[in-house]
C-alpha cells in the first residue's frame, strides 16, 4: 500500500481548474514533466500486460501522447508524480524511450493541487475508465477481486457501487477463472468461468467443479457455451453420475438423461393418470394367479373406496 505525507507545494501562478470524477472534485492544472520523474501505481486494479505495439504506434504517429496522464504528487518521494491514470501510456512510452525516441521524454501530464487518498485514487480510476468505456466486461470480475485485495470486501463494494453479495459473486468468477490454464486464450478464463457459474448453485457442488476443470484442461470440452448443457445434465441421478466420471463428457451424459413422461398441468390428475396405466400395465393372466388372495381384494376394496369419494367430490353440488 502507498503511504502518506504531506501535500507538495504546488508551483507559483498555477491556472487550476475543477474537474469532477464521480463524488470527488479535484483541482488541476497542465504541464509536461519528465517520464522518469512519474512512478506508476503499484495498487492499480488493473493486472495483466501493459505492453502495446499498437498503443506505440499511436505514440509515434501522433508525435507524443494525444491525451495526458492524470497524476498527483507522490505520497513518499519528493519532486515524484504518482500515476492515477495512464499506466498503459506511461509504459509505452517509456518503451520508445528506451529505443532511443528521445523525444517522447517529455510527457503531458494534468497534476492534481494535491495527493489523494486511497478511496479516492481507486474511485477515479474507475470512474474515468467506465466513463471512456475502455473497462472491458471481462475486466469487471478482475478489478474486484484486486479492490477486495486493497481495501477489503465491503469498501470494494462500496467504490464499485454494487452489493458485497455481487462482488463476491464477482470475486468467485475471477478466481474460478484462474483455474482453466490450458486455454489457447488465457483471456478466455473469465468467459469459461461466467459459463459454470450460470449453473444453479445449487447444483454446482465442488466435485462438479473439479470435474468440469479437468475435463476442459484435457481439451475434452472445447466451447464454453457447452458448459450449459450440465443444466439438463445435473438434475438426473444418472446423468450426473456419469458425467463425473472419468470417462464421461458432456454428450454422452446427455444420452443418459431419462426423457421426462407426459403430466397434466396439474399434478393431482397426472398421479391419477399414472395409477390409472399402472393397472393396466398388469398382465390378467397374472392376476388369474391371485384369485382369493385376501390381501390384493383387501387393497382393491381401498381402491374402489378410494374412486367412490373422488368421483362424489367431483360430481357433487
Amino acid at each position: 500500500m502507498i503511504g502518506q505525507m504531506p501535500p507538495q507545494p504546488l508551483p507559483n501562478s498555477l491556472g487550476l481548474q475543477e474537474r469532477r470524477l464521480d463524488r470527488t472534485i479535484l483541482l488541476t492544472y497542465r504541464t509536461k514533466v519528465d517520464l522518469y520523474d512519474i512512478v506508476p501505481n503499484p495498487d492499480q486494479p488493473r493486472l495483466g500486460p501493459k505492453e502495446d505495439d499498437e498503443l506505440q504506434r499511436q505514440i509515434e504517429a501522433n508525435e507524443g501522447l494525444f491525451e495526458p496522464l492524470l497524476v498527483e504528487p507522490h505520497p513518499e518521494l519528493a519532486g515524484k508524480y504518482l500515476i492515477v491514470d495512464g499506466d498503459r501510456r506511461w509504459t509505452n512510452s517509456r518503451i520508445l524511450v528506451e529505443q532511443g525516441r528521445e523525444q517522447y521524454r517529455q510527457v503531458p501530464v494534468e497534476v492534481t493541487d494535491r495527493t489523494l487518498s486511497e478511496d479516492e485514487r481507486l474511485r477515479v480510476w474507475i470512474y474515468i475508465h467506465r466513463q471512456r468505456k475502455e473497462w472491458d466486461a471481462k475486466e469487471k470480475e478482475m478489478v474486484a477481486y484486486r479492490l477486495v485485495d486493497l481495501v477489503g470486501r465491503a469498501s470494494a463494494a462500496n467504490i464499485l457501487g454494487i452489493t458485497v453479495r455481487e462482488l463476491d459473486k464477482l470475486v468467485e468468477v475471477y478466481e474460478l477463472s484462474g483455474r482453466f490454464t490450458a486455454l489457447r486464450d488465457p483471456s478466455a478464463a473469465i468467459t469459461w468461468a461466467r459459463e459454470l457459474m450460470g449453473v444453479s448453485k445449487k447444483l454446482l457442488v465442488p466435485t462438479v467443479i473439479d470435474a468440469v476443470v479437468k475435463k476442459v484442461n484435457e481439451k475434452r470440452i472445447t466451447n464454453s457455451k457447452e458448459l450449459r448443457k450440465l443444466r439438463t445434465i445435473l438434475p438426473d441421478p444418472v446423468a450426473r453420475a456419469h458425467f463425473l466420471s472419468d470417462s464421461g463428457d458432456l454428450e454422452s451424459a446427455q444420452l443418459r438423461i431419462r426423457p421426462v413422461e407426459k403430466q397434466h398441468d396439474e399434478q393431482p390428475l397426472g398421479e391419477l393418470g399414472a395409477a390409472v396405466e399402472a393397472m393396466k400395465s398388469v398382465p390378467w393372466t397374472k392376476l388369474q394367479e391371485l384369485k382369493g388372495d385376501e390381501t390384493i381384494l383387501k387393497r382393491l376394496d381401498e381402491a374402489e373406496g378410494l374412486l367412490r369419494s373422488l368421483r362424489k367430490a367431483l360430481t357433487s353440488e
